[in-house]
């Protein structure tokens, strides 16, 4: 089972840059997609971006595009989230999560498992 754990959150002025993580603690990514989400208080969660494990095919969602980018570390079993020119909206729980089927890149919440904890960004203005 894909046992998830995401770090990297924290505070960053608005402008700045942080570096997500989503380590697989089950070393079980196997070829399947990966996908970042984020759910601000009062705010349903949202699509953020997802990548395919192998191949490097990537989604993003237009409120990131340009300023985030999303890659994965095979090696070490690790999806990273780099976020720049951060702004105040930015502010979320961040959440990695595996979709369900190994092909396509869904922008659904629904269609990935296997979700982690989260991790709080904080962006302040």
């Amino acid at each position: 089972q894909v046992q998830l754990e995401e770090s990297g959150g924290g505070l960053v002025q608005a402008g700045g840059s942080l570096r997500l993580s989503c380590a697989d603690s089950g070393r079980t990514f196997s070829s399947f997609p990966m996908g970042w989400f984020r759910q601000a208080p009062g705010k349903e969660r949202e699509f953020v971006a997802a990548i395919q494990w192998s191949g490097g095919n990537t989604r993003y969602a237009d409120s990131v595009k340009g300023r985030f980018t999303i890659s994965r570390d095979t090696a070490k079993n690790t999806v990273y989230l780099q976020m720049n020119s951060l702004k105040p909206e930015d502010t979320a729980v961040y959440y990695c999560a595996a979709q369900r089927k190994p092909y396509g890149l869904s922008a659904s919440g629904v269609d990935f498992v296997n979700w982690g904890q989260g991790t709080q960004v904080t962006v302040s203005s």
